[in-house]
């Protein structure tokens, strides 16, 4: 291949945020018909997650539950990631195929990362079970190798989503919650930005395959 048609192809490649498992990422490029060789996976700062996007260094995100920011445009929900708790390996709720919510409210939990917006983590972690039980967020971290250390000492629990499993190390366990919604995933990018070409087709034909 010329090099002029090398910095062709490479113009067309998507440059798309994610977060913890790249799971989910493989099934949105999959919505949008896309190979994985036509986009660029990097994973972006849980503790500011919408900054990388803003500054233009992602050209769209995968985001998870509701995000509600005056100047970044969402698409349709895509697919959905349910919902889990990560716990030690000889954690009391790691011997059970799937738990309640109400059954994490025992056990501390983590409290949201850096700038990670108040209103997404109270889906993250509810301040409250449906029950009405409080759920102590007492930990903070900012990266995910970190809370599973944290987790693996047996020190806290994390609410989270099922796709976490997948960058679980040993130590951990990821254990379905039952009783939570599962997270809607959606893209997100600036508003006010002019996306090029390529990447508006991306996100429309990921919502197109989406809503069949």
């Amino acid at each position: 291949m010329s090099a002029a048609s090398q910095t062709v192809t490479d113009s067309r490649i998507v440059r798309l945020g994610y977060h913890g498992s790249t799971s989910v990422a493989s099934d949105v490029i999959r919505l949008a018909g896309r190979d994985e060789a036509e986009t660029t996976l990097s994973e972006y700062d849980i503790a500011e997650p919408f900054e990388a996007v803003r500054s233009g260094r992602q050209d769209v995100m995968i985001a998870k539950f509701a995000v509600r920011e005056p100047d970044l445009a969402t698409t349709r929900t895509l697919t959905e990631d349910a919902r889990a708790v990560v716990v030690a390996a000889g954690h009391p709720l790691a011997a059970h195929d799937s738990v309640s919510v109400e059954d994490v409210a025992a056990y501390d939990c983590f409290d949201r990362p850096g700038d990670f917006p108040p209103y997404i983590w109270d889906e993250v972690v509810p301040p409250r079970t449906p029950a009405g039980r409080p759920l102590n967020r007492r930990h903070r971290v900012a990266v995910v190798p970190e809370m599973m250390r944290l987790v693996a000492t047996g020190a806290g629990v994390h609410l989270t989503v099922l796709s976490l499993a997948d960058v679980a190390p040993a130590g951990v366990r990821v254990v379905p919650v039952y009783d939570l919604p599962p997270a809607p995933v959606t893209l997100a990018w600036p508003r006010e930005r002019e996306l090029p070409a390529h990447v508006r087709d991306f996100i429309a034909a990921a919502e197109k395959e989406a809503g069949r």
